[in-house]
């Protein structure tokens, strides 16, 4: 039997125990700065069946236009949701419950984490990560890093640091 299509904008996953079961994460970008990033992690997520969470403001727009200019026509089929601020985000109804940021002033590799279907996986912009009261906010237990090999280069790319944690989490979950 072939798989069910990916889920259009605000669709409900297939439950646990389904023949179609696929489990959701949530991809949240806290106030993402770069138009291209943005883009890749939203291929991403639409083919993991990913939820995309946008956290406003955005250092670019999301239009039509830009849309088309950056080769995106996936967006549409994207599960993707934009919340005017970190409050609007916590109480939608789409937020996952549990979160993890990902961040380099974490000594907790991301490796050691248990990831659970409906996880949120968080992520701070291009250009100053996450702020301290976001940090503070999700706590010391579920923050986590991505190690790296050579200390004296800041960070992975926005974009790659999302796919390798994304594909950790469904490692974990499949």
């Amino acid at each position: 039997m072939e798989p069910k299509a990916p889920l259009a904008c605000g669709g409900e996953a297939p439950t646990v125990g389904s023949e179609f079961f696929t489990p959701t994460l949530h991809i949240v970008l806290f106030e993402p700065q770069i138009a291209p990033n943005t883009g890749n992690i939203g291929r991403l997520c639409a083919v993991t069946r990913s939820r995309l969470h946008l956290i406003h403001p955005l250092g670019f727009e999301i239009s039509d236009r830009t849309l088309r200019r950056a080769g995106m026509d996936y967006w549409r089929s994207l599960d993707v949701h934009e919340h005017a601020d970190w409050a609007a985000f916590r109480a939608s109804a789409a937020a996952p419950s549990r979160l993890w940021i990902f961040t380099t002033k974490s000594a907790q590799s991301f490796w050691s984490a248990g990831f659970a279907d409906g996880d949120g996986l968080v992520f701070g912009n291009e250009g100053h990560g996450a702020p301290d009261w976001l940090h503070a906010e999700i706590g010391a237990a579920h923050s986590l890093t991505i190690p790296q090999r050579n200390p004296e280069l800041r960070s992975l790319n926005l974009s790659t640091a999302v796919g390798v944690a994304t594909y950790e989490a469904y490692r974990q979950l499949l």
